[in-house]
């Protein structure tokens, strides 16, 4: 059976793999909205998502708070975003609404597409309608290991391998790396003469770490990200005492339509972390402009930045700082190539097109062995000091 998609303002016929239209809930956390109106990894990805799976073909019911903007049906959970309203730790208890919501009429579709970590897998069990679960945050709490281990024949789908590696034994049925719509952020072709940071201020991405290699190499840096309630003791105590603008400078966090002019306008981008990343959408997003990425390897960054040929990973601060001399040498071509090639929203909905259909023909996937090389390449980098206090 044939479908229709629209592209740069023509229409395309293309073969839906599944021979038909699904019928497919999102379920995004109700954080932020879809898509964000600033920072927002999650519900950015389901945003991306969502309208790749309409052009596709497919019938899909976004369950999201009530500002969202996705063009697919909208069924809110809340009327407005959780953090930007100041309600974000009551997020658990509203998803919970919108998660009995979701499964009341769960005959209504195809598949359940849940990113809100393990919260829908009680309700998973409960009805017919298969649910893939995507687990978009660290998983190498202990305190969690329990619940994680009791719904383990729920399936997940894992958005790096490494992020696999603390819990193995779950039923993971694939990898699907996120994606970026094609046209979403400009290429620039000339390097540029900063340094940027972009994401989160908060001690496991180590943004004081992005200060000192910049300080060492005399290139400035920007900082482009958001503050959360939570962190904002480190950023008063910690980053704040070390900025000296223009040369160190923060200048919050940026919209979606800032962030051609700010990645691509860099030397580089720093991804200084010092936790295990599930993945990184900053990083592909740099791509996306063209802009190498100085890395350090831990999580999923093995997999998303080939070392010398769009970006350099390494852990210390001495050779990152090395890296950042030799970056203009790298061909933005290849980091733009690199994108196309694997990390748009066409991809990425193509991959969990395949996963849906896997679990109609079947019931359940099977778990995927995770071979051990996968764990190697995943171990963490040597620790570094601690973050100044």
């Amino acid at each position: 059976m044939s479908i229709y998609r629209h592209m740069n303002g023509r229409i395309e016929e293309r073969a839906s793999r599944s021979g038909r239209p699904l019928k497919i809930a999102q379920l995004a956390p109700l954080y932020e909205s879809v898509p964000p109106k600033l920072y927002g990894g999650t519900e950015r990805v389901v945003s991306y998502l969502t309208e790749a799976l309409l052009a596709r073909g497919h019938q899909v019911t976004l369950f999201a708070s009530g500002d969202s903007t996705c063009r697919a049906p909208l069924h809110p959970g809340w009327p407005t975003a959780l953090r930007l309203d100041g309600l974000d730790r009551l997020g658990p208890s509203y998803q919970l609404r919108m998660l009995s919501d979701v499964y009341e009429r769960a005959a209504d579709f195809d598949i359940i597409h849940s990113h809100l970590d393990y919260w829908s897998s009680p309700f998973s069990r409960l009805v017919s309608t298969p649910t893939i679960s995507t687990m978009h945050g660290r998983l190498d709490l202990p305190e969690l290991y329990p619940i994680y281990q009791y719904y383990r024949d729920v399936p997940v789908v894992s958005i790096s391998d490494a992020q696999r590696c603390d819990l193995p034994e779950l039923n993971w049925i694939g990898t699907v790396h996120h994606g970026l719509p094609a046209n979403l952020l400009r290429f620039s072709p000339a390097p540029g003469r900063y340094l940027a940071f972009l994401g989160r201020i908060c001690p496991e991405k180590r943004p004081d770490l992005a200060i000192e290699v910049a300080r060492r190499v005399g290139v400035p840096l920007k900082l482009a990200a958001k503050v959360d309630n939570i962190d904002r003791a480190y950023f008063d105590g910690v980053i704040k005492p070390m900025l000296s603008p223009p040369d160190i400078e923060y200048i919050g966090e940026i919209n979606e339509n800032e962030k051609s002019e700010f990645l691509g306008g860099a030397l580089a981008l720093l991804f200084t972390i010092d936790w295990p990343e599930p993945f990184g959408l900053v990083m592909i997003e740099s791509l996306a402009c063209g802009t190498p990425v100085i890395a350090r390897p831990c999580g999923s960054v093995h997999e998303i930045i080939r070392n010398g040929v769009t970006g350099f990973v390494t852990p210390a601060v001495d050779d990152l700082a090395a890296c950042v001399l030799k970056a203009e040498r790298l061909s933005r071509d290849d980091c733009r190539r690199e994108f196309e090639t694997r990390f748009t929203a066409e991809t990425m909905a193509c991959n969990y097109e395949s996963l849906y259909c896997g679990l109609l023909a079947e019931g359940s996937l099977p778990g995927e062995s995770f071979p051990d090389d996968r764990l190697r390449s995943a171990a963490a980098p040597p620790a570094l000091s601690a973050a100044p206090k």
